[in-house]
């Protein structure tokens, strides 16, 4: 286990629905530049010992109060830069490089190495960096450019200087947590929970990242601390399933459903495995939870609910679209429930994981939204349809999320009315989404 170092902001583990014990927290003070000319790879800034004449802290975006920078005014390229030397006890494994999110379109050197582009502000990227990791310090340095347009998904982030309206200030750049994880030469790239809650049992879905060669797979679940099921089994190919009969001998009590009344959760533990080998461990959590509609009504756990929601736009005053602090998200989800409520829909957000996790622990129903574009047109049509894929594979696994929202009015689709290329892209988000997860 790494130890990590409570003063760092933000150093709770970023994912706790798919935790790893070995990982290290690449979050706190990094290099940081400016590049409104944008020469910075002309003169490759990604080499190490360039020069950057600020600092910033990480997670946070430059135009908060928290980054240590708090400049509001428009860059649309910005640099980074940190230096870290890989924990003693990773040796002899893969070395993944995590980024929560990255608003907007990312590029990434280890050493003046390029290891891995990526676009899209809201959803989590990796990379395996192994190969390119030396003895001693290691430089790692992040290009990201964030302009103001309308066809990438903005949400609430005003495209011009000063917000007006419902609009806010803008986050760009590295806005979640950063981070690296060891594992074996095959791994867990993720895993789906699909429970049933009139068959009593969850289908798992695993995912690897390479194809295994006699491995297997070993599955624990428990509630409580009681364990409800245990089984070993050969894992044959890359993606493969398991159905978990969760049902315990008590005939009262036989499951425990997930609500926001009683948030009951099972405990997950996977571990892959090549003969005595550890190859790779992950934690998890599902809910025994079931939506559905009758007519007009929406039934939870096959039973009349009815939704009392806020509309919660998720910004922070000191630190934008980034949460200060574990502890003011579990707050936030607490004080929602104090207030009478019984969910939230995340306006034009995807929201920080941790707070899927604090709505599962505390039980908080969420309505999952996508950010909106403005301006339609096949660049639009594309960068929605990316990001939202990443969404719902990210955060499947939640039971709080209980809706997808594709759209937020005619957010992007502003001729929606009359205009038949819009009302079919809508249409096939939905159908896209249909395709993705059958539960919601």
């Amino acid at each position: 286990m790494v130890i990590q170092n409570v003063n760092l902001p933000r150093p709770e583990y970023p994912r706790p629905d798919f935790e790893r014990n070995q990982w290290f927290n690449l979050n706190g003070t990094w290099d940081f530049q400016f590049d409104d000319k944008d020469q910075g790879e002309k003169e490759g800034w990604y080499r190490q010992n360039a020069t950057f004449e600020k600092q910033i802290v990480v997670p946070f975006c430059y135009q908060s109060q928290m980054s240590g920078i708090h400049d509001d005014l428009l860059h649309e390229i910005m640099w980074y830069r940190r230096v870290f030397n890989v924990p003693e006890d990773f040796r002899g494994k893969r070395v993944l490089l995590h980024f929560g999110a990255v608003d907007y379109a990312a590029k990434v050197w280890v050493n003046g190495q390029p290891v891995c582009t990526h676009k899209g502000g809201y959803v989590p990227f990796k990379a395996d960096i192994t190969n390119y990791l030396i003895s001693g310090d290691n430089e790692l340095t992040v290009r990201v450019e964030d302009r103001f347009e309308c066809m990438q998904p903005r949400g609430k982030q005003y495209w011009k200087q000063t917000p007006d309206r419902c609009w806010y200030t803008a986050t760009s750049g590295i806005w979640q947590t950063v981070w690296l994880e060891a594992v074996g030469q095959v791994y867990m790239d993720r895993v789906k929970f699909t429970p049933d809650i009139d068959r009593r049992d969850v289908k798992l879905e695993l995912y690897l990242e390479q194809f295994p060669y006699d491995m297997d797979l070993s599955v624990e679940v428990s509630y409580k601390g009681k364990i409800v099921h245990r089984s070993v089994r050969q894992v044959k190919s890359r993606i493969s399933t398991v159905t978990i009969d969760v049902k315990e001998e008590d005939n009262i009590d036989e499951i425990h459903f997930w609500t926001p009344e009683h948030p009951n959760l099972y405990d997950v533990c996977l571990q892959l495995k090549k003969g005595d080998q550890l190859l790779d461990e992950v934690k998890s959590y599902f809910g025994m939870r079931k939506i559905s509609v009758q007519g007009d009504t929406i039934l939870l756990n096959n039973r009349v609910y009815y939704q009392k929601l806020i509309l919660d736009q998720g910004y922070w005053k000191e630190s934008l679209l980034t949460p200060p602090s574990d502890e003011a998200i579990k707050k936030d989800v607490e004080y929602t429930k104090q207030m009478g409520f019984n969910g939230a829909r995340k306006h034009q957000k995807i929201e920080d994981p941790r707070y899927y996790y604090w709505a599962d622990r505390l039980g908080l129903l969420v309505w999952g939204e996508v950010p909106s574009g403005y301006e339609y047109n096949d660049e639009q049509t594309v960068n929605i349809t990316n990001e939202l894929i990443q969404f719902v594979n990210r955060d499947y696994n939640h039971p709080c999320i209980v809706t997808w929202v594709p759209l937020n009015e005619s957010w992007g689709v502003r001729n929606i009315y009359s205009d038949q290329q819009q009302q079919d892209f809508a249409m096939s988000l939905y159908f896209l989404i249909r395709s993705l997860d059958q539960t919601r």
